[in-house]
């Protein structure tokens, strides 16, 4: 019951902070908004059994998809502020405040990614599903939540064309998604 309500709570929260985009499919907020659903699921389901053997081979990868996690969000946070410089959103943007860069980020993580927010979320799918992985609702869960963040990513990268062209194309073409030099 509390797993339930912890839901809920989160659920409102994602929703406060998705529900403009929810009005356009082709908004990447569309799909991060069901991503982030189905992570909070998946995390509340395997909350239970989170530190249950915590040194075994398992959990160890899971550890490391957890710290890689952290390390990619703070990188990706620090360089969108610190460098593209977001400016404050239109009141009907469907974009979250930090999201709306007024210069291209292409150092440091964005070097090698062009996503490394949703390659932090997408370590954190795995973390979450290699606390119980033999779970069939985790595996659906945690395929449904990466499926979700690569159509996002794509999603805002029809974005980022618009906003930023030809320096966005061009930055396609030399950099990878979420791992660098593979996909």
């Amino acid at each position: 019951m509390v797993r339930l309500d912890i839901f809920l709570v989160v659920s409102a929260g994602i929703t406060q902070l998705s529900w403009r985009s929810m009005r356009d499919l082709r908004s990447h907020g569309f799909y991060h908004f069901f991503a982030f659903e189905l992570l909070s699921v998946l995390i509340l389901l395997n909350a239970p059994i989170w530190f249950r053997c915590p040194l075994s081979p398992r959990q160890l990868v899971s550890w490391f998809f957890g710290a890689a996690s952290i390390g990619l969000a703070i990188e990706g946070f620090r360089l969108l502020r610190l460098i593209g410089r977001p400016t404050p959103a239109a009141s009907r943007s469907t974009n979250l405040p930090f999201e709306n860069t007024t210069t291209l980020v292409t150092v440091g993580a964005y070097r090698y990614i062009r996503h490394p927010l949703y390659a932090s979320l997408l370590a954190v799918v795995w973390c979450a599903y290699l606390k119980n992985p033999l779970a069939i609702s985790g595996i659906a869960l945690a395929v449904g939540a990466s499926v979700l963040l690569i159509a996002t990513s794509i999603a805002e990268e029809r974005e980022n064309l618009v906003r930023f062209g030809a320096a966005y194309a061009d930055y396609m073409k030399r950099t990878r998604r979420f791992i660098p030099f593979l996909f």
